[in-house]
């Protein structure tokens, strides 16, 4: 386990953004915000079931990058038998309150006993919606290898994940997995915390090299420069992996309107956006399908390659590329 004092982004008993970064606007109200979450407009959710595929997970078999996304920010890379897997929720809610916060109907095709085996867990932060308990419990006896934000360690050893397993990292550190398989971790404008404090642990985004592949993981951010620095320190990505979703005006500099993304991935010279975090909860109080339709539009706009598989349709770096309007249901 290291010491989060020791890191240059640990300031006065916090992790700290590289601009500074309110987690609210200052025109916004704590209690209407509590109001807006209790009495969602009735389109934050999906009225019917969403489609999906059953991909069999344990007969992948691809020399190029592969990812199955299973909605929300959780998705499985594939790529020549090595399986990375991020952020896995395969719980029925992304709360503490299983009453709150619960997955779209149709979302939850998947359970941790449908998936290959993982040779590297990753978790860019502690939110609920990104590190769940019940999924990394489940998943703990067969790891052998995580990543995670510096500052995660002892969360992750309380749920069964062995100390040996962990690897923690700040920004700007790299870490080879096997030959031909690096990551990185790199900045996102986001913030940690389950409960009242925040700020223990860090939020990471990461830079994925890939057998000859580079893949963009964002976690969750709101825009900055970072972006721009990511680039300029390793090139353009093959594949951008982007939130969209749970977005407001109230919380505006910890994630990114849809316009922003678009603007996130030029700024990453990547050749294809993914957006995620969307399509399984609602966080926020836009209509569920507003995030992918704003998205797209800003990415058809700018003549962006913008891939949108369904939950469980696999995507092919350089291949397949799923780009169905299949929310229009």
């Amino acid at each position: 386990m290291r010491s989060v004092i020791d890191s240059p982004n640990f300031k006065a008993g916090a992790f700290r953004n590289l601009s500074e970064t309110s987690v609210m606007a200052e025109d916004a109200s704590y209690r209407k915000m509590f109001w807006d979450f209790f009495n969602k407009p009735a389109d934050s959710s999906p009225a019917e079931p969403l489609p999906s595929i059953k991909t069999n997970l344990q007969n992948l078999n691809s020399s190029s990058p592969l990812i199955i996304w299973f909605g929300h920010s959780s998705y499985l890379i594939h790529c020549n038998g090595l399986n990375i897997l991020v952020d896995p929720v395969f719980d029925r809610s992304a709360s503490p309150l299983p009453f709150l916060v619960k997955a779209f109907a149709g979302t939850n095709i998947y359970e941790t006993n449908d998936l290959p085996p993982i040779h590297y867990l990753v978790i860019t932060h502690n939110h609920y919606d990104h590190l769940n308990k019940s999924t990394i419990k489940a998943m703990a006896p067969a790891l052998k290898k995580v990543i995670a934000p510096l500052g995660l360690f002892r969360q992750l050893n309380k749920w069964g994940i062995d100390k040996a397993a962990i690897t923690e990292l700040d920004w700007w550190e790299d870490h080879k997995l096997e030959d031909h398989v690096r990551i990185s971790a790199t900045p996102a404008r986001h913030f940690s915390g389950r409960g009242i404090k925040r700020g223990g642990s860090l939020w990471n985004s990461y830079w994925l090299s890939l057998f000859g592949k580079s893949i963009y993981i964002g976690g969750d951010s709101g825009y900055d420069t970072h972006f721009r620095a990511i680039r300029e320190r390793y090139g353009d990505a093959d594949l951008s992996i982007l939130e969209c979703g749970q977005y407001n005006t109230a919380w505006p500099h910890i994630h990114m309107m849809p316009e922003e993304v678009v603007q996130a991935h030029l700024d990453l010279g990547a050749k294809a956006l993914l957006p995620v975090h969307w399509g399984k909860f609602a966080l926020a109080y836009h209509g569920w399908k507003e995030p992918v339709n704003r998205v797209t539009e800003a990415a058809n706009k700018e003549g962006i390659l913008i891939t949108t598989p369904m939950i469980g349709e696999p995507l092919i770096i350089d291949n397949i590329y799923p780009s169905e309007r299949w929310w229009e249901i």
